[in-house]
């Protein structure tokens, strides 16, 4: 018990330097501190991981003594307490997630690069994100397979909106969309990658944002970070179908009946569509408390901000010529 709570008591500390000021309204961003303390705070977790386990071992009832506190973000009471070491199981599942999607963003920040062109994020991060995204999904993954089975109805009622079964299965799916986004901007940037791959990754993305908008939509999600959080979702979810209807338009142009240019044509319309949503979309999460800034387009989308658009025209333009 000592070691668990000596562990704990490093976790609080280092959590305590990452994000001094606990108010839900008004929190650091990690890109203040560097990435060194997300990495320290992760290293601390999986000390602390393999410890708190020891309290199941061989029927012991210490897991049922020890009560564990943890502050909430996306549920109204502002902390929740509960005497069950699987809660707290949970909750450092779910802090290491958060803690990589926090390492895999800091990774795709934008950077000068040595020529002084415009800012961007290097092919080594991209693919170093991609195996972050994919772990914090594990995490999750593991949280929903066989950790909540651990808990008893009556306790799961007790659980704070932020481990809910529906906010942990949406935030695995959106680590997966948003680790396949990236390997989508990498084919675009790829002379090797086909049309029929660059579909099959958008129609992935969309299967994924589709899916944890699922989970999350009915689930009562009261402050403002919470909403955040299913805006964010939203906004991700029509992105990926204008990806989707994109490369799915520019495959069907392939074909050389009218029909199939006709489909194309409707596909890419949708497309311009759901990209003018999309827009809308990063607005309205944008403008939700707490407020955050537009950030400039890159990768994927900044990409689809150029394509989408002029090709929409040119194809409308080439069928009304036709016609004509």
């Amino acid at each position: 018990m000592e070691r668990l709570s000596a562990l704990r008591t490093r976790v609080v500390v280092m959590a305590g330097q990452e994000a001094p000021t606990v108010s839900r309204t008004r929190r650091k961003s990690a890109t203040q501190h560097g990435g060194s303390t997300l990495a320290d705070l992760h290293q601390a977790l999986q000390d602390y991981l393999p410890v708190l386990l020891g309290l199941f071992k061989d029927g012991s009832q210490l897991q049922h003594n020890v009560q564990f506190a943890w502050m909430n973000q996306e549920d109204e009471a502002e902390e929740t307490a509960i005497s069950n070491a699987w809660y707290e199981v949970l909750s450092v599942l779910h802090l290491m997630a958060m803690l990589s999607l926090s390492q895999a963003n800091l990774l795709l920040l934008p950077r000068t690069s040595c020529d002084g062109y415009q800012p961007k994020v290097s092919e080594e991060n991209r693919r170093a994100s991609v195996d972050i995204f994919l772990k914090a999904a594990g995490y999750l993954d593991c949280a929903v397979r066989h950790v909540l089975p651990q808990f008893p109805t009556s306790l799961r009622e007790d659980l704070p909106v932020d481990l809910a079964e529906g906010v942990l299965r949406a935030l695995c799916l959106q680590a997966l969309g948003q680790g396949v986004d990236i390997q989508l901007g990498m084919a675009i940037d790829s002379a090797k990658a086909t049309l029929a791959v660059k579909r099959r990754l958008a129609c992935e993305m969309v299967k994924y944002w589709q899916q944890a908008q699922d989970n999350i939509m009915n689930l009562p999600l009261a402050n403002g970070w919470g909403e955040k959080h299913r805006l964010f979702i939203k906004w991700k979810y029509v992105e990926a179908k204008a990806a989707a209807y994109y490369y799915h338009g520019l495959i069907l142009d392939e074909g050389n009946t009218e029909k199939s240019h006709g489909m194309a044509v409707a596909a890419l319309q949708a497309a311009d569509e759901y990209f003018k949503e999309s827009k809308r979309s990063c607005e309205a999460f944008n403008a939700a408390s707490p407020l955050s800034r537009n950030p400039p387009l890159w990768g994927t989308m900044k990409y689809l901000s150029e394509k989408i658009p002029k090709d929409t025209s040119s194809k409308n333009h080439g069928d009304s010529t036709n016609i004509a």
